[in-house]
């Protein structure tokens, strides 16, 4: 799982029906310091997160899939949770 902020939404005039009804969104990775980590990446939506917000991506298949309830749907990352804030000791 990596921390990342939602940079963008992304529109799609035809994608597979297994992502019909969830949002697609540009997310950035982010290091721990908020710098970014590597390029934005596209992932679908599960927890009605929004341009600004800061988000727990999940970049593991099997677990993006379960997250939206799509099985056997082609999906690589997901947005799976809503950052409030990160404590590092």
């Amino acid at each position: 799982m990596l921390i990342a902020r939602v940079v963008g939404e992304m529109v799609a005039t035809r994608k597979h029906p297994s992502h019909e009804g969830r949002n697609l969104l540009l997310v950035q990775p982010l290091e721990l310091d908020g710098s970014n980590r590597g390029d934005a990446v596209v992932a679908l939506d599960a927890v009605g997160a929004g341009v600004g917000d800061k988000v727990l991506l999940t970049t593991d298949g099997y677990a993006a899939m379960s997250s939206l309830g799509r099985m056997q749907s082609p999906i690589d990352m997901a947005v799976i949770g809503l950052i409030d804030r990160v404590d590092l000791a």
